[in-house]
């Protein structure tokens, strides 16, 4: 996934989790059994202490650290892997968790006034029933006590937080009642509409737009948006690498090491690998803890000049030949600092800031190329635009007609994929205008209804259509009572950001 696209799959996830109010913490125990071990931890203050207080409710820092690992290792799969500390800050992570930590204690003043309790019996039963602290389908507590020392967390703390989730799901199911007989009816009423319609699908491909003789307007694009186009910060960085290779451990030692942190280990599923196909990073990570010591004598060593650098380079901000672990340092320091060894790979780097060369605009030539791409993207979409516009206008017959179409029933339209033309189909039964445009994945849809019809439901559609008026309804019941609770309960927060 691009950066881009990495980012609209954030915005589609917080739109649609906006009103999850149980599932979104009851879910995150699907990601105990994968290893977030320093992944987006925030400290706002010791790790006991209160961030905020909604009501009679204090949220700890500790439950903020863990909500946010959660939820970016819920990111950071969406996103295939392409998600670092960067990419959660810019869409605005910390936040996010913040907002559901607030949601959840508004709920749990609620609980509170209304005497919901969760008795240990309970919470034991939970806990037992979590997939990623079995073997063979039997609660191990060996398994989760790993689990626990491997996160830095006591158990008191961790079934205080499960305890706080089983609550507001025990609350919600007192609360949340499905929909009735009416209800049903009026969505299944939509569901029974059918239309057909000519259509015709247009995309940037269809049109003949290129930046041929096009240099005056593409230098006047420029000249609105110069201040978009700069370089990167520069950073001449010295690095001392320390070499681990020597650290051998033996097999015994190894397989210490990946009992001890076996929940670190998994795949792209989430299964915790075995030991045999997490061998060279097992073998990777022990040599990392093994050679702190050694990496931390040569930092000392080059602090008082006994020791020199491997290599001088000067690199672009946020450049891949160091994490953004260490970036994020550097870009807190200053010219003349040294940066404490940091993991890069399989050995250490201690990072001596040398000069800062600071971003500044470019010239028209130095941003002609990516200038070039952002004009013509620009005028790809405006062409596109106005071709759909003059088609709709022109009453001219559209190039393929349909079936008749409903929500009830998928039906693909060529060339859409399935996809795209669920997405079309939800629009086009939203929509009160007989002909328009509808955009999908930035492609135009044309189309004019040309037939509508109603009809009953089946037996097996009314049971989704029951389903979808219970979400809706549980959506709205919830969007009210969470209104309804941030007027009853103040929130103060004691950390700037949020």
């Amino acid at each position: 996934l691009s950066h881009q696209g990495s980012m609209s799959m954030i915005a589609w996830m917080q739109k649609h989790n906006k009103y999850l109010v149980v599932t979104i913490w009851i879910a995150t125990i699907a990601f105990i059994g994968a290893g977030f071990v320093g992944w987006g931890t925030y400290q706002y203050g010791s790790k006991a202490g209160a961030i905020a207080k909604v009501g009679n409710v204090m949220i700890s820092q500790e439950k903020f650290n863990f909500t946010y690992q959660n939820l970016y290792r819920r990111y950071a799969e969406m996103a295939g892997g392409n998600f670092d500390d960067k990419k959660a800050k810019e869409a605005g992570l910390p936040k996010e968790a913040y907002r559901q930590l607030v949601t959840q204690a508004l709920l749990l003043n609620l609980a509170g006034e209304y005497g919901v309790m969760v008795s240990e019996r309970e919470l034991a039963d939970a806990i037992v029933d979590i997939p990623a602290f079995q073997e063979k389908g039997v609660f191990n507590r060996k398994v989760y006590m790993t689990f626990l020392n491997s996160r830095g967390m006591k158990a008191k703390s961790f079934e205080a937080i499960l305890k706080d989730d089983l609550k507001i799901e025990k609350l919600m199911r007192m609360l949340n009642k499905g929909s009735v007989p009416f209800e049903t009816d009026i969505i299944s009423s939509a569901f029974g509409v059918k239309d057909r319609i000519d259509y015709q699908v247009l995309t940037v491909s269809d049109l003949n737009v290129s930046t041929g003789g096009k240099e005056r307007e593409i230098r006047i694009y420029w000249e609105k948006n110069r201040d978009r186009y700069r370089t990167k910060r520069i950073y001449r960085l010295s690095i001392l690498w320390t070499d681990l290779s020597d650290l051998n451990a033996s097999m015994a030692d190894l397989r210490e090491f990946y009992r001890k942190n076996s929940f670190n280990y998994t795949d792209a599923g989430g299964k915790e690998l075995d030991f045999e196909k997490a061998r060279s990073s097992v073998e990777r990570d022990y040599r990392i803890k093994k050679g702190k010591k050694k990496a931390l004598l040569d930092y000392i060593a080059l602090k008082k000049g006994r020791k020199k650098v491997s290599e001088t380079v000067d690199l672009p901000e946020n450049d891949p030949l160091l994490p953004q672990e260490v970036w994020q340092k550097i870009k807190q320091n200053a010219a003349g600092d040294i940066i404490k060894p940091k993991p890069v790979g399989g050995r250490y780097a201690t990072v001596m800031i040398e000069k800062v060369i600071p971003s500044r605009e470019m010239s028209y030539r130095e941003a002609r190329t990516e200038v070039e791409s952002d004009w013509l993207e620009m005028s790809k979409k405006k062409a596109l635009e106005k071709a759909a516009v003059w088609l709709l206008k022109s009453g001219r017959k559209l190039g393929k007609s349909s079936g008749y179409l409903s929500l009830a029933q998928s039906e693909t339209l060529e060339p859409l994929s399935q996809q795209e033309s669920l997405q079309f189909l939800q629009k086009l039964f939203t929509s009160d205008k007989k002909e328009g445009i509808i955009e999908v994945h930035g492609k135009k849809i044309i189309y004019r209804i040309t037939g509508q019809k109603m009809e009953g439901l089946a037996a097996k559609e009314m049971k989704k259509v029951k389903n979808m008026a219970n979400r809706i309804k549980k959506a709205g019941f919830e969007q009210a009572l969470l209104h309804e609770l941030s007027g009853r309960y103040p929130v103060k927060s004691f950390v700037k950001g949020f």
